[in-house]
């Protein structure tokens, strides 16, 4: 225990000097010997950064509401009909797409963003959230691992009580693996969030721009005010946390029942 409380004190050092640094004073940032306590708290910082952060936080929470959603009605479609519904080439076809995981996005980037150009995509948030909707590999071997697990006598006593397959589906089988959705969307919402690369290759418009490029930008203005900078960061990390706090027993319980499953 006491090697564990050591090495959570550790890991969280940095979070905590981050948290007081956005509430120092500038010349007391990098001063030596350093502080941790501010010697006047700054809350003014968090004002002056979240008023530059504001467009770009909005176009982050819209992304990630799109990606979080879309993926998870798609993926609880897909895990259901590989897990439950009998069609030829079933087992090929979750091997492919499993398969299709293990190709680096590198490989198909050119070509990706060459098609985007063809159809008017760039410069628009298409690209940062319909191909993440419409391939949602982990997502759909998480939830058919979880499907799998659910008794079969429930879906029985639906048919027999006249339920279609979507409604045995939506009614019956999706409560059942409230777990597994909320690690998947625990786990979309940190990728659309932290999602750098994307707005960088896809985005040209400032006012596009989503919160990790926002943090870019914040850095080349404000290259000398550390504590601005870690104001900026500081509230960029709350939205994940506040997830993270809220979801973190279903997100364990999803990930290790779903391991579980045969």
């Amino acid at each position: 225990m006491i090697t564990l409380i050591v090495l959570a004190g550790v890991f969280a050092m940095p979070l905590l000097w981050m948290v007081s640094a956005s509430l120092k004073p500038e010349n007391e940032v990098l001063a030596s010997p350093p502080t941790f306590i501010p010697s006047v708290f700054q809350w003014e910082n968090y004002t002056a950064a979240a008023d530059g952060l504001l467009p770009f936080f909005l176009n982050s929470v819209k992304l990630a509401v799109l990606n979080v959603t879309g993926l998870l009605f798609f993926a609880s479609l897909a895990g259901y009909g590989f897990a439950r519904l009998n069609f030829v080439g079933k087992n090929i076809a979750f091997a492919l797409l499993l398969a299709t995981a293990m190709i680096p996005s590198m490989v198909y980037l050119i070509p990706q963003y060459m098609l985007f150009r063809e159809i008017g995509w760039i410069d628009t948030h298409f690209p940062l959230w319909v191909p993440n909707v419409l391939t949602p590999v982990f997502g759909t071997f998480l939830l058919r691992q979880s499907f799998r697990g659910v008794p079969r006598e429930l879906e029985e006593a639906a048919k027999l009580d006249g339920a279609s397959i979507f409604g045995t589906f939506w009614r019956i089988m999706l409560p059942q693996v409230k777990p597994a959705l909320a690690a998947v969307g625990a786990l979309t919402f940190m990728a659309s969030w932290n999602d750098l690369f994307g707005p960088l290759i896809f985005l040209n418009s400032t006012r596009l721009q989503t919160m990790p490029i926002a943090l870019v930008l914040f850095q080349g203005e404000f290259f000398t005010q550390t504590n601005l900078m870690m104001a900026a960061a500081t509230l960029t990390i709350i939205p994940p946390l506040i997830l993270f706090f809220l979801a973190q027993r279903y997100f364990v319980q999803g990930i290790t029942m779903s391991g579980l499953k045969g």
